[in-house]
């Protein structure tokens, strides 16, 4: 499939070159045909990818926008944003659903002997399990959309790769209540490196998605996605400090 966009920021051939590099390097895109002169770029792609990936992947100095070929794209558009509207708490609903069973989950396994510690090594265990399941459907294409936010991802993109298996062994080790202190210490880390990223991306109004569960859902990178991180990061300390 081939689309047409506006790109605003470039002056010279070398604005043209560094255009097509980085356009060139987001996966799904096959070719990139920049005309410096109507400030446009024909880009064919293998499998739709969303403007703000391709505005992600430029420099600062360039924006890119949807070209209005014709009336009729303007009336799918405008349909395409309406549907892009909807509330946080709509898009969000993926999420919410599955830490609210998470939740629940952990709650009834100690129902009828109440602890504390036991529920939060359960709900860490459940969260990290369930949430690399979802990373593990598209072991390819994740790494791409974490990498956009991950300050760590994007300067080794190999830590991308095997984040949804150190989710994994994660989950299983506060499970089984194994070496719980060393578990404990890494997530704080990686999610206090994420964390950070998703500050900074909220912070800069950068409207991405959130690589969270994976591709197979989308999520809009929201004020959420710090809360669920925050909260993980504070049942680690929490629970730390109590070891």
């Amino acid at each position: 499939m081939k689309h047409t966009y506006k790109i605003t920021g470039m002056t010279c051939q070398g604005c043209k070159a560094s255009v097509t590099k980085h356009l060139e390097a987001i996966e799904n895109i096959t070719q990139v045909e920049v005309n410096l002169e109507r400030s446009e770029a024909e880009i064919t792609m293998t499998k739709h990818v969303m403007i703000a990936e391709l505005q992600q992947a430029l420099p600062e100095k360039y924006t890119i926008t949807k070209k209005e070929e014709n009336p009729e794209n303007n009336i799918f558009e405008s349909v395409g944003n309406q549907k892009e509207e909807k509330s946080k708490l709509q898009q969000l609903k993926p999420l919410l659903i599955i830490l609210f069973y998470i939740a629940t989950a952990s709650v009834l396994l100690h129902f009828e002997n109440w602890n504390w510690q036991g529920f939060m090594l359960d709900f860490m265990g459940l969260f990290f399990v369930v949430f690399s399941f979802f990373k593990m459907l598209d072991l390819q294409g994740f790494p791409q959309s974490f990498m956009m936010y991950d300050p760590l991802a994007k300067r080794l993109p190999i830590y991308g790769k095997i984040y949804p298996f150190i989710e994994t062994v994660l989950g299983i080790m506060f499970l089984m209540r194994f070496e719980i202190k060393i578990a404990l210490i890494i997530t704080i880390i990686i999610l206090g490196i994420t964390t950070y990223g998703v500050t900074k991306t909220l912070l800069d109004k950068k409207s991405i998605k959130c690589a969270c569960l994976g591709t197979a859902l989308n999520l809009p990178m929201t004020e959420a996605t710090f809360i669920e991180n925050a909260i993980m990061i504070l049942m680690g300390i929490l629970m730390l400090l109590n070891i």
